[in-house]
């Protein structure tokens, strides 16, 4: 199937894909922590950074950006210690909003706050998707596999491939939003629970950001 278009083993792939895509991450911790924050709608702006900053990461693959990140050690460790910066402050933004609202808890029936995590999500979530510079290797060296190298127009190939992971990507987030959803209004009626969830989440952000500025290229 779809051998016309350069893919072998296309059901290998989007099984890989979901599996991949199921695996817990700051991308999907994001979108469903915005929504039980902020509802349905800025749970999808969320998602829609994801979706572009995944695309971009696709594109840069296929142009083989991965190479150089691989011959250039110094660009790679610029990129991974930025991206681990950034998941650390939203991290340490989520705890320190943990603190506070341990401090000076609002009644459960006053009106709900912006907070730092689900303003301009859009922008957040692409950041959060382009600041780990190990996506671009895994994309291309997971991509690279089922591309049939004898095939003249590779990038379509990596276009069709890359819709696929989008879509997968987005059915699964769509079910975290509306989740996340129905979980905005348990939490506001239990303001303690809430609040150990936001440090739950906060706490995370701040081992990925860990993790991203400890990782090697192997």
């Amino acid at each position: 199937m779809l051998d016309g278009l350069g893919i072998t083993d296309l059901w290998t792939f989007v099984i890989g894909t979901i599996f991949i895509v199921l695996l817990p991450g700051p991308n999907s911790l994001f979108v469903l922590a915005t929504a039980a924050a902020r509802g349905v709608a800025n749970g999808y702006r969320a998602a829609l950074g994801i979706f572009i900053g995944d695309a971009i990461l696709m594109v840069l693959s296929a142009l083989g950006v991965a190479s150089l990140l691989r011959t250039e050690p110094m660009l790679f460790m610029a990129l991974k210690y930025a991206g681990g910066a950034y998941l650390c402050w939203l991290g340490l933004s989520m705890l320190l909003g943990a603190w506070r609202r341990m401090r000076h808890p609002e009644p459960a029936d006053a009106p709900q706050r912006q907070h730092k995590l689900s303003s301009r999500p859009t922008r957040k979530a692409l950041l959060l998707s382009l600041s780990n510079p190990k996506a671009i290797l895994f994309f291309v060296s997971f991509f690279i596999q089922f591309v049939d190298p004898a095939y003249a127009h590779p990038g379509l190939s990596f276009l069709v491939l890359g819709v696929i992971v989008q879509i997968i990507s987005g059915i699964y987030l769509s079910i975290l939003i509306f989740t996340g959803a129905r979980l905005a209004h348990w939490f506001r009626q239990r303001q303690r629970l809430a609040t150990g969830a936001l440090t739950g989440v906060g706490a995370l952000f701040v081992s990925f950001g860990v993790k991203l500025a400890t990782a090697t290229l192997t």
